[in-house]
């Protein structure tokens, strides 16, 4: 009766380990998407799929983020770095601190962006661009960890 129990916590602790998620590594598959909202009509799905070169953590201060007055279907190219640049950030004043940020050293490999706004949402993928860097095969892009998901979701 021990053998059996002992055999059977050995299996459940060794399914718990291997449904747990790792950490990304160099030369996984990573996705970043945009799009998709609303439960009747969604909006197209637009993303960016890469190869991960490098993944390595930084010391970042997650502050306030900007305060752009406007929706953000209104936001310009200017808006969108200047989110970028403060991401991961808070709009509670409470929450502010210094994190250690999981960034990832991405490979471009495909993708498909919105080219007008009557495609899709003006976000961080815009008529073939990551925020301001053009998308070409091969391009390396640096994107916070937090933003990408496994490419086993492939849209």
């Amino acid at each position: 009766m021990r053998t059996l129990t002992l055999a059977f916590l050995l299996s459940l602790v060794s399914l718990a380990h291997a449904e747990s998620p790792r950490m990304p590594v160099a030369g996984d598959c990573a996705l970043f998407r945009e799009g998709g909202e609303g439960l009747i009509l969604t909006a197209p799905t637009y993303w960016l799929k890469g190869t991960i070169l490098e993944v390595y953590k930084r010391p970042h201060h997650m502050g306030l983020c900007p305060p752009i007055n406007k929706p953000r279907e209104r936001y310009t190219r200017n808006d969108w770095q200047q989110m970028a640049a403060a991401y991961p950030c808070v709009t509670d004043r409470a929450k502010v601190r210094d994190v250690e940020a999981i960034r990832i050293r991405l490979r471009a490999d495909s993708w498909d962006t919105p080219w007008s706004s009557q495609h899709g949402h003006n976000g961080w993928l815009f008529r073939g661009h990551f925020l301001n860097v053009e998308l070409k095969a091969g391009v390396e892009l640096d994107i916070d960890g937090t933003l990408l998901q496994r490419c086993e979701a492939l849209p």
